[in-house]
C-alpha cells in the first residue's frame, strides 16, 4: 500500500464513507508490521478489531497469553494514528483508544 493509498482511504473516512474493506485490512496490517518494525518487543499486544493484533514495544519478557499490557481500537482510530492525523492523547481523551497496563501509551512511536 502507497502512501496514497493511504491518503485516499483517510480521505474516504473523512468525507463519511466506509473504504473497501480490503484496502483497510491491508493498511490496518502493513501500518502493524511498520510499529513492529519500528518498536519490536513482546511486551504489549496491539489489536485493531477486526482486523489483526501484533505484539510489539521493547519491555519485560512475555511468555504465556494475553500481554500485560494492551491497545485496542477500531481500523480508523489506528490508522489516523498511524499517519498522525490525530495523536494519542487525542484519541484517548476522545474513548477511541482502550489501553491498559505499562507501556502501554503508544505516543512515542507514533506517527509511523
Amino acid at each position: 500500500m502507497s502512501p496514497d493509498d493511504l491518503g485516499q482511504l483517510l480521505a474516504a473516512y473523512e468525507s463519511g464513507q466506509q473504504p473497501a474493506r480490503e484496502l483497510e485490512v491491508a493498511a490496518v496490517k502493513e501500518t502493524l508490521e511498520a510499529l513492529v518494525g519500528k518498536a519490536p518487543g513482546r511486551s504489549v499486544e496491539i489489536r485493531v478489531v477486526p482486523y489483526a493484533a501484533v505484539q510489539a514495544i521493547p519491555g519485560g519478557q512475555h511468555r504465556r497469553g494475553t500481554p500485560p499490557a494492551t491497545v485496542e481500537c477500531d481500523a480508523r482510530t489506528w490508522l489516523e494514528l498511524a499517519a498522525g492525523k490525530i495523536d494519542w492523547a487525542e484519541a484517548k481523551s476522545q474513548g477511541r483508544v482502550d489501553a491498559s497496563g505499562e507501556r502501554s501509551d503508544l505516543s512515542e512511536w507514533l506517527p509511523l
